[in-house]
């Protein structure tokens, strides 16, 4: 392997400042650079970057690391989408392999990105021959380059065609059926998508991980739309599509567009409006009470820029899921807003069928989700204030209590007061009581948000500490990290691929491994002082108090010495 070689290449050419001031501002600090952290909500900056170490630290939550890991946290990648990301971006070449070696060399996730690939060039090659089905695709507006830069493909009606081409690659029935492209009956395997057009998905390095199929002629049985199930390397809820080409864009606008299908963003795209990115094909959070889909799906989005425009169809099920990812985004302080989409017609139609003119309209044009929901509100209650007053504490004034600012809910509840004709007086009791009813669930929101955030900081140190003592066959760090190795024990060639590549030329080796065990048990200990302030809660007796809150003294006390 050269694989360290390209590291340090990309080390060399990609400085810490460099690539971190493309995510966030950085301000000068003295030597350093400070910001607020990307990785947890802060008001003061405490987030900051050393020029001179190449590395970054946030002395409010512990994230820190270089410029891999500053990568992979932010762009939810592993450590082989960091370096492909970064090597791009470095102009290196990484030669990973020796052509020689064994195929097993290739970790599970390795082939499953191969065979994903391979199924994408098949798909490409098969829509060259059916000009029927590019027909369709010319139709509905796009271009020859836009079909061929979002990779489009084509897979006739047939059970077994996808399943005998990636069969002559030497791709076993474990590795396909794990890549989610064949599903397994009595009779053997059969293809999952026929006659479909398809659209790949890809993580935000460009790899990629999925396929959403929509069916070309209809059976009147068949979804119109059939995506990849989840898989090893595909998680409905941690990718949207066109996120890779978007994210670009995202950072220079300040502002996304999230549409809901396929058609609607590759025709955004090719309008200009690059800054677009997709649900469909993806899951996005039902409830702000799936915490960890919050993180996984909005956080690229959410530190890319806080400002989004939501363009879903203006049909009730469009409307309805406006509501639902208003309510995650605000709650993680975006700022919402959504475009007033033409009544029947999505924004694909609105594009091909009107003109890329209205389409700007409707984004420059777009209100304040909460202003948007207030015009509904009265339309549909025809100004009966009293049957208004009851849909806007209902269904309004929820989404007003969710606004981080006091500031801002004074500004939309006098807004709401002005439109309506409710005086402000009646509007703010009913938001007290709505803030009563809605208290427990957003503090457990909160507390939900920082614990993903704390479990990630510790799977990190597990990951690398793992991946040390099974790259050095140290059995002393085995023994310490006991239990870890079942909870990853289908990353162990990735593991030892990140720890080779990190410290294959390090001479800091044994510092750098006391240091992370040292981070393990602080992180140890933060779980503990989480656990014993929760029974501090519900404890009665004076006797068991005065027992916690010594604990709770010597737990912060072995806290302080280990940051020590």
């Amino acid at each position: 392997m050269v694989i360290s070689n390209g590291v340090q290449k990309i080390k060399e050419r990609l400085s810490i400042e460099e690539v971190v001031s493309a995510y966030i501002k950085l301000e000068k600090a003295g030597n350093n650079l400070k910001a607020k952290c990307p990785f947890h909500n802060e008001k003061t900056p405490s987030f900051f970057v050393s020029p001179d170490r190449g590395t970054y630290y946030c002395f409010g939550c512990g994230a820190k690391g270089d410029i891999f890991t500053f990568v992979e946290e932010f762009e939810g990648l592993d450590f082989r989408g960091a370096l492909k990301l970064l090597a791009q971006r470095a102009g290196v070449v990484l030669e990973t392999y020796n052509p020689k070696e064994s195929e097993a060399i290739f970790s599970e996730k390795e082939k499953l990105y191969r065979i994903m690939e391979e199924a994408t060039v098949f798909f490409e090659n098969n829509l060259a021959e059916e000009k029927e089905v590019i027909g369709y695709l010319k139709k509905r507006g796009l271009e020859d380059k836009t079909i061929k830069d979002f990779r489009i493909g084509f897979i006739k009606l047939d059970w077994h065609l996808l399943y005998s081409h990636l069969k002559t690659k030497n791709f076993s029935d474990t590795e396909i059926e794990k890549a989610g492209l064949v599903k397994k009956t009595e009779k053997g395997f059969y293809d999952r998508f026929r006659g479909r057009i398809m659209f790949p998905i890809s993580d935000s390095s460009g790899r990629l991980i999925a396929f959403s199929g929509r069916i070309f002629v209809d059976d009147g049985k068949s979804a119109k739309y059939l995506n990849s199930p989840e898989t090893p390397i595909f998680n409905k809820s941690s990718v949207l599509f066109g996120i890779d080409k978007a994210k670009e864009a995202i950072r220079k606008n300040n502002f996304s567009i999230l549409v809901e299908g396929q058609m609607d963003l590759i025709l955004s795209h090719q309008a200009g409006f690059k800054n677009t990115v997709a649900s469909s094909g993806t899951a996005m959070a039902d409830s702000i009470l799936s915490k960890e889909n919050i993180i996984n799906n909005l956080g690229l989005i959410t530190r890319l820029s806080k400002n989004i425009v939501l363009a879903y169809d203006a049909d009730k099920a469009g409307v309805n899921a406006s509501n639902r990812f208003a309510k995650i985004a605000l709650s993680l302080g975006m700022d919402v807003k959504v475009a007033d989409m033409r009544e029947g017609m999505d924004p694909a139609d609105l594009i091909s069928k009107v003109g890329v003119d209205v389409w700007r309209e409707a984004i420059r044009n777009s209100k304040h989700f909460i202003e948007f929901m207030l015009a509904r509100i009265l339309k549909d209650t025809q100004n009966d204030r009293r049957k208004a007053g009851r849909k806007i504490k209902e269904r309004l004034l929820p989404f007003v209590n969710d606004l981080e600012s006091s500031i801002e809910k004074s500004h939309f509840i006098g807004l709401i007061s002005n439109k309506s004709g409710i005086f402000e007086n009646a509007l703010i009791e009913d938001l007290r009581r709505v803030e009563v009813e809605l208290k427990h669930e957003r503090e457990d929101t909160k507390i939900a948000i920082e614990n993903v955030e704390k479990k990630l900081r510790k799977d990190y140190i597990e990951r690398k500490l793992l991946g040390i003592a099974l790259w050095k066959k140290d059995k002393k760090l085995e023994k310490t990290l006991a239990g870890l190795l079942e909870k990853y024990k289908d990353s162990e060639n990735d593991l030892i691929f990140e720890a080779e590549v990190f410290y294959g030329n390090s001479e800091n080796l044994e510092k750098d491994k006391k240091e992370l065990l040292a981070n393990l048990e602080e992180e140890r200990i933060n779980e503990e002082l989480l656990r014993k302030m929760q029974e501090l809660r519900i404890i009665k007796g004076k006797d068991e108090e005065m027992k916690l809150l010594a604990e709770i003294q010597e737990l912060n006390k072995q806290k302080h010495e280990k940051k020590k």
